[in-house]
Formats: structure tokens, C-alpha cells, sequence
């Protein structure tokens, strides 16, 4: 009688490459080859590292430039490229790189990885997505030589490779300071470049290619070729303008006059800080304000823009862009009792509705539950322990001061 095999989904498998290269992590960063001191860190320590680099969260329990050494720096970034990119994605490139034939069954991962309709064309999406992705970290990297170089010498190459990594991924973990980019806040050079790459990694690669696709009809159609684009892309690029101008409207006012965040900076700077915390929200992470310095007007706009997050198929985390989008429209068609759910004069399915509610549903019950476990084991604000989950479950990596203090539940 034969044994029946266990079934595994291309879910099964995208989990199960994430939980080994995690593993993977924290037994390299458990060495003492990776501690600045020689001395190893706890494994507890070198798991939690491990798993918010690969899943580009950005909490961290010991400071990122004062425990790691270069070695253990490599291996954080090395986690962080892996995690932003795909585990499956950077697997699958070195199988083209190498000639190898992708087969139906990797084909099946690779449309899962990056939430695909068809299978046709992946080979080539893959070698775009990588292509592009280190182009555009490439670019990030040179910009920010411009103020690292003249600041750190030589090891300024380092910090804007490593730095530009972090961002474009929305990981969010730096080796520049204890403090994140606090000691930039006002530095419109880092402010612009790290914005930028936190903006086009979370705007998604789908709209990357549709919008480049779009651009080459200008000659033809002139402004109206931005009517070709399709659907998915023109929610994600409205969602993404409108939410940043939304926060950091919000922010611009709730902050105006206090003087713990911008009240004592001039009007141009106030703009540049309100802007930077409307982006990061969105699951990078990077801060040029301490968090709990905020007031609590505007930790609750942190809030939501972390639960919403970027777009998909991109490297950023949330709910996504365009599945808010698809319950407001939802919502607004009931409410005036329309019999399609249309946007952009196209219509949305069914599908996508019920996708929504259950994407939405299932995080918000897990950030429900999380408080509520994290409230048992740990004595803080509730306002803290609130951005603490809903920051880790969005994997944002912006914290209230609270992740390094957690106990070992917490």
C-alpha cells in the first residue's frame, strides 16, 4: 500500500523558504563573528533580527549599528534583499541565471509570490524585477554617497548601499545611528532620496512596467496616454498621492506648534518633516522624529497609514493601497445603492470584494489579538502597544520606544 504524499500548496512552500532563511539568519547572526564585541548575542536576540530583516519590519531589540559587525551587518542586509526581492523571486533568478528551465511548478510559486493572473511572460517579469530592483537601489546608493562620503570616508559607501537596501525594501533598519535618521530630519537630501526609494519599492513593480509601458505612448496620444493605464495601476498611483498628501496635511497641523517634533522648526522644514512621516508610515519604517513625541492626534494617523501600507507586488507590508480602495468604493455603491461597484468607469468583481474583506478582516483580528497579548505581558500605554502591533503586523518597523524594553514574550 503506498504511503499518500503530504500535499504542500505554493503557499506552503513561500512560507516554508521564509521560515529557513529566517532560521538560517539567526543561527549566522548567533555567532560571535556577527557582534561588534566578539561576544554572541542571545538566540532569542539573533531569531527576533533574523525574522524582522527577512520579513523587512524594522523593530529591533539591539541597536542595528552599535551590536553588528560588518559581518553581521552583510547577513542583515543579505536578509533584508531576500525578504524585499522574494525568496522565491531571487531563487528563480539564479535559475535563469544559470540556464536552468523553470517548470510549471515554479511558475505556479513565482505567480503566488507576486499575486499574478496568468503565467505567461513570468520568465521575463522576474529578470525585470530584479534588473529594476537593483538599478534603483544603484541610483539610491550613489545619491546618498553625496552626504555619506564627505560625513564617514570610505565607510559612507557602505552605509548608502546598506541604507539604500533598507529603504527601497521598507525595511527600515539603519547602521548610522541609534535613532534612525533623526540626526537628518532636516537634511533634504536624505529626506527626498530616502523617500523616493521608500515610495517606488511600495508602489509595486506591476506599476512600475505599466507606467513606463504608458509613458512610451506620450508621442502619440500626448497626456491622455495616462488613460491606457490599467485598473490596478491607476488606484495604486491615486491611492499613494492622496495619502501621503492626506498625512502630511494631517501631521502639518496636528505638530504645527509642538515643540517635542517640529514647533521649533521653520516653515520649509515643518513641510519636509510632516512629508517624510506621511511616507514612512506607509511600511518603511525610518524615523526623523521620535514617535512618542507625537502627539495623539497624530500616532492615530500614524496608525491607520501603517495598516494601509503600499501597493501590491511591491516590498512594502499593510492591508495594501488598492484593497482600501476597493471597500471605500464598495462601501460608497452601497450606500447609493448601485447594482455594479465601478471605478475609474470600470467595474470591480465580485472576487476581489470578498479578497478585500478577508484581507482586511484576518489583519485586523490579528492585530486585535496581539494587543491584547501584548497588553498581558507588557506594562506600557496602550497608545504604545498599539503602534507596537499594528507596526509589526503591517511590518512597518516605527516603534514608541517600546521594542527594545519587551521581555521575552513580549
Amino acid at each position: 500500500m503506498k504511503k499518500k504524499r503530504l500535499a504542500l500548496s505554493t503557499t506552503h512552500y513561500i512560507m516554508i523558504s521564509f521560515l529557513l532563511v529566517i532560521l538560517a539568519g539567526s543561527v549566522l547572526l548567533s555567532l560571535p563573528i556577527s557582534t561588534v564585541d566578539g561576544k554572541s548575542v542571545s538566540y532569542t536576540d539573533a531569531l527576533f533580527t533574523a525574522t524582522t530583516a527577512t520579513c523587512v519590519t524594522g523593530l529591533v531589540t539591539l541597536p542595528t549599528v552599535t551590536t553588528w559587525s560588518v559581518f553581521g551587518q552583510v547577513v542583515i542586509l543579505c536578509l533584508i534583499q531576500l525578504g524585499g526581492l522574494g525568496i522565491i523571486t531571487v531563487m528563480s533568478g539564479f535559475m535563469i541565471a544559470l540556464h536552468k528551465k523553470i517548470g510549471i511548478s515554479d511558475r505556479l510559486l513565482l505567480q503566488d509570490t507576486f499575486n499574478l493572473n496568468t503565467l505567461s511572460g513570468l520568465v521575463r517579469f522576474v529578470k525585470k524585477v530584479i534588473a529594476g530592483t537593483f538599478i534603483v537601489e544603484g541610483i539610491g546608493a550613489l545619491m546618498y554617497m553625496t552626504v555619506f562620503i564627505p560625513q564617514y570616508g570610505a565607510k559612507g559607501i557602505w552605509i548608502s548601499v546598506f541604507n539604500s537596501v533598507s529603504a527601497f525594501c521598507n525595511a527600515g533598519i539603519d547602521i548610522i545611528s541609534e535613532n534612525s535618521l533623526c540626526e537628518y530630519a532636516t537634511n533634504p537630501v536624505i529626506n527626498v532620496v530616502t523617500s523616493f526609494l521608500i515610495v517606488t519599492g511600495g508602489i509595486g513593480y506591476v506599476v512600475w512596467w505599466d507606467i513606463i509601458r504608458v509613458i512610451k505612448l506620450y508621442k502619440t496620444h500626448g497626456l491622455k496616454c495616462f488613460k491606457f493605464m490599467t485598473l490596478h495601476s491607476k488606484i495604486a498611483v491615486f491611492m499613494t498621492v492622496m495619502l501621503i498628501a492626506f498625512g502630511a496635511v494631517l501631521f502639518f497641523a496636528f505638530e504645527y506648534n509642538n515643540p517635542l517634533t517640529m514647533g521649533n522648526h521653520n516653515l520649509f522644514d515643518k513641510i519636509q518633516l510632516s512629508l517624510f512621516q506621511s511616507v514612512t508610515t506607509r511600511t518603511a519604517g525610518f524615523a526623523t522624529i521620535p514617535q512618542e513625541n507625537f502627539t495623539n492626534a497624530s500616532a492615530v494617523i500614524s496608525l491607520l497609514l501603517m495598516f494601509i501600507g503600499g501597493s501590491p507586488v511591491g516590498t512594502a507590508g499593510g492591508v495594501k493601497t488598492v484593497t482600501i480602495a476597493v471597500l471605500v468604493i464598495t462601501a460608497y455603491s452601497m450606500v447609493k445603492d448601485k447594482n455594479e461597484i465601478t471605478v475609474f468607469n470600470r467595474a470591480i468583481s465580485q472576487k476581489a470584494v470578498k479578497k478585500a474583506i478577508a484581507v482586511v478582516g484576518t489583519s485586523f483580528v490579528i492585530m486585535f489579538v496581539s494587543t491584547i497579548l501584548l497588553s498581558l505581558v507588557t506594562d506600557a500605554e496602550i497608545i504604545d502597544i498599539l503602534y507596537e502591533t499594528v507596526s509589526a503586523t503591517a511590518t512597518v518597523g516605527l516603534t514608541r520606544n517600546l521594542t527594545s524594553s519587551l521581555n521575552i514574550w513580549g
